[in-house]
């Protein structure tokens, strides 16, 4: 069983950039890893998704394309979000994933692993 651990939330102004990590115990070689994101009183959504192997290809949602960019230290163990143009709806705790099972990236189910999430907030 892989632990997850996600860091580098904090507090930004809008227009602002940040880079979360996350951690992972165990190897996450061969595992498509994912980013989620829950705002204040709403449902978990999805962020994007790397696969693995990785061979250019990452998927993310249309509400942070251009702004976001996932990518993967599968030596390190690691994953990262680099959030650039922040908006306060961008405000939300972050979470990563390892996807365990088959399905479309965007579908929660198929991840097993969540780490505890990371809060980011947007605001001036």
């Amino acid at each position: 069983q892989v632990k997850l651990v996600e860091s580098g939330g904090g507090l930004v102004q809008p227009g602002e950039s940040l880079r979360l990590s996350c951690a992972a115990s165990g190897s996450i070689r061969g595992y498509a890893m994912g980013w989620y994101l829950q705002a204040p009183g709403k449902q978990r959504e999805w962020v994007g998704t790397i696969p693995s192997p990785y061979v250019g290809t990452v998927f993310y949602a249309d509400s942070v394309k251009g702004r976001f960019t996932i990518s993967r230290d599968d030596a390190k163990n690691t994953l990262y979000l680099q959030m650039n143009n922040l908006k306060p709806e961008d405000t939300a705790v972050y979470y990563c994933a390892e996807k365990v099972v088959g399905g479309n990236y965007w579908y929660e189910h198929a991840y097993g692993y969540w780490g505890q999430g990371t809060q980011v907030t947007v605001s001036s």
